[in-house]
């Protein structure tokens, strides 16, 4: 009886099964790759807005606080937008004739509220309660990046499960005096003194241990 295959088919099968472990392998990395690449996260995307609003200006420039805009940041979940009122209580005397300014001027005359394109953009199955975290000592900039050397917003962090993970993992490593939260110039300890402030806060602050911060219920709920 005729051998059915040859010797050469021996090297044809590893080739085949080597081959096709790499195509997965690489299926698999590209994947993951761009599942935390700016193509799906928009991090470092700046968001067009109906006006060209500038923190860089605003809050570098001028050093208005974020509370002034997003006035409910500590107080509720949402952080809350910037009202027309808002705006014009310092453009009703301040460049109220530009240009640029005039979608502001006209929310304003006829009443209908500026319309805000959102940057920090959650799914719906997730909730983030800023107030929460306001008031345990994360400070803006930690999630929102230097907002103050931004003409445009954009985001410095994906935002995604594993990023808020590391955070509640290592709370001492992030958090920082209350009255800091807002500084958009704070410098944290370097190091070990890093360490040893954010277990003190941690237990000031009277901050949950990591079994119930990175429990499943208190953002999915």
């Amino acid at each position: 009886m005729g051998q059915l295959f040859k010797p050469s088919s021996n090297n044809v099968a590893r080739a085949t099964i080597i081959g096709a472990l790499l195509v997965l392998a690489g299926t698999a990395w590209t994947v993951r790759y761009l599942q935390r690449s700016p193509y799906t996260t928009d991090v470092g995307v700046a968001r067009a807005q109906p006006i060209a609003f500038s923190h860089e200006h605003h809050v570098g420039g001028l050093g208005i606080d974020c509370r002034y805009c997003h006035t409910s940041v500590d107080q509720t979940d949402y952080a809350g937008m910037p009202s027309t009122k808002t705006c014009m209580s310092c453009h009703s005397q301040i460049w109220n004739n530009a240009e640029m300014l005039k979608p502001v001027r006209d929310s304003w005359s006829e009443n209908k509220p500026i319309v805000w394109n959102k940057v920090h953009n959650l799914p719906d199955f997730a909730h983030f309660n800023h107030s929460v975290h306001v008031n345990k000592g994360i400070g803006c900039s930690t999630c929102h990046g230097q907002v103050d050397q931004m003409p445009l917003v954009w985001k410095t962090q994906s935002l995604q499960m594993a990023w808020c993970l590391d955070c509640h993992r290592n709370v001492e490593n992030f958090i920082r005096p209350r009255e800091e939260v807002f500084n958009m110039k704070y410098i944290p300890p370097s190091g070990s003194e890093q360490q040893k402030l954010g277990k003190q806060l941690v237990e000031k602050y009277h901050i949950a241990d990591e079994r119930q911060i990175t429990n499943c219920s208190p953002c999915h709920y």
